[in-house]
C-alpha cells in the first residue's frame, strides 16, 4: 500500500554554519530508499541561534503516523534527535474506490 506523505520537521541548534547542508545530509541518510522529496529553508538566526525547517512529501508504504515514527526511530541517527524541536506528520493511504467511501 502506498500512502501520500507530508511531514514537516524543525531543527535548532547553536550558531555555527552549514546546517541546512548537515540536515540535507541526515534526512539522505534516514530516507535513502524511501520516494520522499524535500525542501529545506534555513531561517534567520536569533541570539546565536540557527534554525532549519524541512518540509518533506511524496508516497511511502507507511500506513500510519504510527509506522513513520518507527521507521525515522529505528534509522535516525543521534545528530537528528539532538536537532530536532517539532515536527508535524500526515499519512494518508491509498484506499480503494472513491475516497468517500473507500467501497465504489
Amino acid at each position: 500500500m502506498t500512502s501520500e506523505t507530508y511531514i514537516d520537521f524543525c531543527f535548532v541548534r547553536p550558531e555555527s554554519g552549514g546546517f541546512e547542508a548537515e540536515i540535507d545530509e541526515l534526512l539522505k541518510q534516514i530516507f535513502t530508499k524511501k520516494r520522499l522529496n524535500w525542501f529545506i529553508e534555513e531561517k534567520k538566526t536569533i541570539d546565536g541561534a540557527e534554525m532549519v525547517v524541512a518540509e518533506i512529501k511524496g508516497m511511502s508504504d507507511w500506513g500510519s503516523e504510527e509506522e513513520a515514527i518507527q521507521f525515522i526511530e529505528e534509522n535516525a541517527v543521534e545528530k537528528f534527535w539532538e536537532y530536532l524541536q517539532g515536527y508535524k506528520m500526515f499519512i494518508y493511504p491509498a484506499k480503494r474506490g472513491c475516497n468517500s467511501c473507500g467501497t465504489h
